[in-house]
């Protein structure tokens, strides 16, 4: 098989499964394990999908967003790996941020550091929150149902009011040269605007954001240090040049 046609193949299967393990491609093929990793490395380049650690998947659309509920099923152990984390670094006494991402949501259970105080967009959060008998704001604004996160020019407003000891969101994607990215840019700008006002601030963010590109810019990688589970993810170098990367296992 010619290598256009094995690349063309690659790409079909891709947009059948979504996903695709090497050792698949290789039986499927017919062609040796380095053969179809070359075919893998040349068509990232090409920006036709990306690598992961024994395969290869589609990126996603630029303004695809998952509903909550989706979110809240992806990656459960690996999200949970970062909130268990993400919760120690908070100190007693501290103000924190908690955006409304699914992996931020799983923090709560796990924050036990006294006398905090909490600021969420999170419309989710709320009764977790103060089921821990944490003290809460909430930040006003629109209600985006998909996400049920409290976002435009009332958030904005709100949110100008705090200033937080630690910061932590969540991302769709973030590249080494595009960032940090979300695909509603309403929610984008209280993202930003919550980095702006933390002292410490932090992205919580599983392996599959990794290389993955949304719609809308929040800030540049320097902006936070990330936090992400121990999975292997290629070409994490990228990342590490830019800011502080913490691999929890």
């Amino acid at each position: 098989m010619l290598t256009v046609e094995r690349h063309q193949r690659i790409l079909q299967l891709l947009q059948e499964a979504k996903t695709v393990k090497i050792h698949e491609l290789v039986e499927m093929l017919q062609a040796s394990e380095s053969t179809i990793r070359r075919d893998l490395s040349q068509l990232e380049k090409e920006g036709k999908l990306k690598r992961l650690h024994g395969g290869a998947t589609l990126f996603q659309r630029k303004r695809e967003e998952p509903s909550l509920v989706e979110k809240a099923s992806r990656k459960l152990s690996e999200k949970n790996t970062i909130a268990a984390y993400a919760a120690s670094l908070v100190e007693r006494g501290d103000c924190i941020y908690l955006d409304a991402g699914t992996t931020a949501h799983q923090m709560i259970a796990h924050l036990d550091a006294a006398d905090i105080i909490v600021v969420t967009n999170g419309l989710n959060h709320v009764k977790a929150l103060l089921d821990k008998g944490i003290e809460t704001y909430v930040i006003g604004g629109y209600v985006k149902p998909r996400t049920e996160a409290f976002i435009g020019q009332g958030a904005m407003n709100s949110l100008r009011h705090y200033r937080f000891d630690k910061t932590f969101i969540g991302v769709n994607g973030l590249h080494p040269a595009y960032g940090y990215t979300t695909p509603d840019p309403e929610e984008a700008a209280v993202k930003a605007l919550a980095l702006e006002q933390g002292q410490e601030t932090y992205v919580l963010a599983d392996h599959t954001k990794f290389y993955e590109t949304a719609f809308s810019l929040i800030a540049d990688l320097s902006t936070a240090v990330i936090l992400t589970d121990g999975e292997v993810v290629e070409g994490l170098e990228d990342f590490q040049e830019h800011t502080k990367v913490v691999t929890i296992k």
